[in-house]
């Protein structure tokens, strides 16, 4: 069981470009893992201040199960892993903006923060389509943009062309 990083152990300011760049990286990888399986090409990476705690990757068509996102995923990961449902003092670096579900879940785990590569204008729920977290929730998350936005973006794009037939919609 791991055991994880108190809020009061945690510095206070900001990770580093270069830190978001790192994990957000590990997020890309998960996502181009996921569309090698023939799955949406989303990842996901949680730490805390100790490190990487779970990543997850899109898992919808392997597992037949519309709640396995790659937040979601990656949530259950973490909460085995440290033996706990509630994962404070984390950090989620996903390639895509949460749809409500996945930021649902991230509020009852009581992420700190979710550091996101590209907005999702079909579903994003931060920015996109609603904004959540405006809501009077008792926990606070944060949630900004974070780099990789250009790769996630091809990631998308690449899988949604191969699957869609030529000239457009039928």
């Amino acid at each position: 069981m791991r055991t994880l990083t108190r809020p009061s152990d945690r510095a206070a300011k900001a990770p580093s470009a270069e830190t978001d760049r790192h994990w957000m990286s590990l997020a890309l990888a998960a996502a181009r893992r996921a569309a090698a399986r023939g799955e949406v090409p989303v990842g996901a990476v949680l730490v805390d201040g100790g490190g990487r705690i779970a990543t997850g990757s899109n898992r919808t068509l392997a597992g037949g199960d519309p709640t396995l996102h790659a937040e979601i995923v990656a949530l259950r990961r973490a909460a085995r892993r440290c033996g706990n449902y509630r994962l404070p003092g984390t950090r989620l670096y996903v390639t895509l903006e949460p749809c409500p579900m996945c930021l649902g879940a991230l509020l009852w785990a009581r992420t700190d923060e979710i550091v996101y590569a590209l907005p999702d204008p079909k579903a994003g729920a931060v920015e996109s389509v609603v904004r959540l977290l405006e809501g009077a929730f008792p926990h606070r998350l944060t949630a900004r943009r974070g780099p990789g936005a250009e790769e996630s973006a091809a990631l998308l794009r690449s899988f949604f062309r191969a699957r869609r037939p030529r000239g457009g919609m039928r």
